[in-house]
């Protein structure tokens, strides 16, 4: 179906390609994505933050941001003029190089990732033949950023809240990267483009052809969400700033305008893990419905990710903080088993698709169903180890 805005966006830029000297259309024509990228997400960054606290508000019985502007909506500016003036203390022994390029380094790598993101019909900056290679790779880099902070501090606190988000940060992300494999699985490709074109149409004329709508699907998203979730240091996975514990982590001896960069750096990796999700699972920028083609795919990719950042903000008001051994035994006793779990169904729903009698979409979807759900009630008695946890009791002072 004809998409006119993404038209007009790929022919404007197009069009302010070819004003440019021949030499420097090949520099222009990167540097304008780029640009764009930057500008949206990093105004979706400050709305984010004035959403969080207005939701964390309803959601805690307060008010929330409510003076700045009407409504408060001017927080988000006042917060960044803050950050801009506060002044930045360096500790005394402290490494002051590593010291300096520690934020950059948590900031330029997640933008580098949303570089082969679809955000839109033919709305791809790079589309890579290996473009979810490329994802992960730039992703990673985020562990050596809260490594250079927590060493050039020259703090024992720093360093140990260092080495504990990259112990958080190393073990989720095997979950993380094995989920996304079912869809690499499914697709037959490791473009992220292709991944997105083969959840196109609908089954039986209404049904997406999303990998969500399937057994290993569904299975692959609830494990990439929660893997994603602690990647993303957001509650209950919020240990690596554990302000009642080690004093804000790796960020301790951190100030003013760098404090805020690794914080810009960690919303918006929250912006590109949960756009990955999208892709993967989510059907993209594909519509939910025939009816709804007309909507620009831009607006259903955008659609979905406020999705992802409502339950983000959903889950930070309500679920409190897990302990370190918590938080490692989910990973490595329950995540880990579970995604190989789910490869394997992935494989089966693969080699069981040739099935053509009557009713063999119903037996493949209660066949990968079960072979999920076995394992899954398994792990979970284990990992309780035998607890019984019975209902509540609360006691009030008098």
């Amino acid at each position: 179906m004809s998409q006119p805005l993404e038209q007009l966006l790929v022919r404007l830029k197009d069009w302010l390609v070819l004003q440019c000297p021949p030499a420097a259309q090949g520099l222009v024509a990167a540097l304008i994505p780029a640009a764009a990228i930057v500008a949206v997400f990093a105004s979706l960054f400050a709305l984010t933050t004035l959403l969080e606290r207005k939701g964390l508000g309803r959601l805690q019985n307060r008010l929330g941001p409510n003076r700045v502007g009407p409504f408060g909506v001017l927080q988000p500016l006042a917060d960044g003029l803050k950050m801009l003036i506060k002044e930045d203390i360096v500790p005394r022994d402290a490494d002051r190089l590593v010291h300096l390029l520690a934020p950059v380094a948590m900031v330029v790598p997640v933008l580098l990732a949303y570089a082969v993101l679809p955000f839109g019909q033919r709305l791809v900056a790079v589309n890579f033949d290996a473009g979810i290679l490329f994802f992960f790779a730039a992703g990673a880099t985020t562990e050596l950023a809260v490594f250079m902070a927590g060493w050039s501090s020259r703090n024992k606190y720093s360093l140990l809240g260092a080495m504990r988000a990259i112990a958080q940060m190393i073990s989720y992300e095997v979950p993380l990267i094995l989920s996304a494999m079912t869809a690499v699985m499914a697709a037959g490709s490791l473009s992220l483009v292709d991944i997105v074109g083969s959840q196109a149409g609908y089954h039986w004329g209404w049904l997406p052809r999303w990998h969500a709508f399937t057994p290993w699907g569904f299975a692959g998203l609830l494990l990439f969400t929660i893997a994603a979730t602690a990647e993303s240091n957001r509650t209950p996975f919020d240990i690596p700033e554990g302000e009642s514990e080690i004093i804000a982590g790796h960020l301790v001896e951190y100030s003013g305008f760098k404090y805020a960069l690794f914080f810009l750096g960690e919303y918006l990796g929250m912006f590109a893990v949960s756009g990955l999700g999208i892709t993967l699972f989510l059907g993209g920028w594909h519509a939910p419905v025939p009816a709804l083609e007309w909507v620009p795919s831009v607006a259903w990719f955008f659609a979905k990710l406020f999705g992802f950042i409502f339950l983000f903000i959903w889950l930070r008001g309500t679920l409190p903080r897990l302990r370190t051994d918590q938080l490692m035994n989910f990973a490595w006793k329950f995540m880990v088993p579970m995604v190989l779990v789910n490869l394997m169904v992935t494989a089966v729903w693969h080699f069981t698709r040739s099935w053509h009698f009557s009713g063999a979409g119903l037996w493949r979807w209660l066949v990968g169903a079960l072979l999920l759900a076995g394992p899954y009630l398994w792990l979970g008695r284990a990992l309780a180890g035998g607890r019984r946890f019975g209902p509540r009791s609360y006691h009030y002072a008098s």
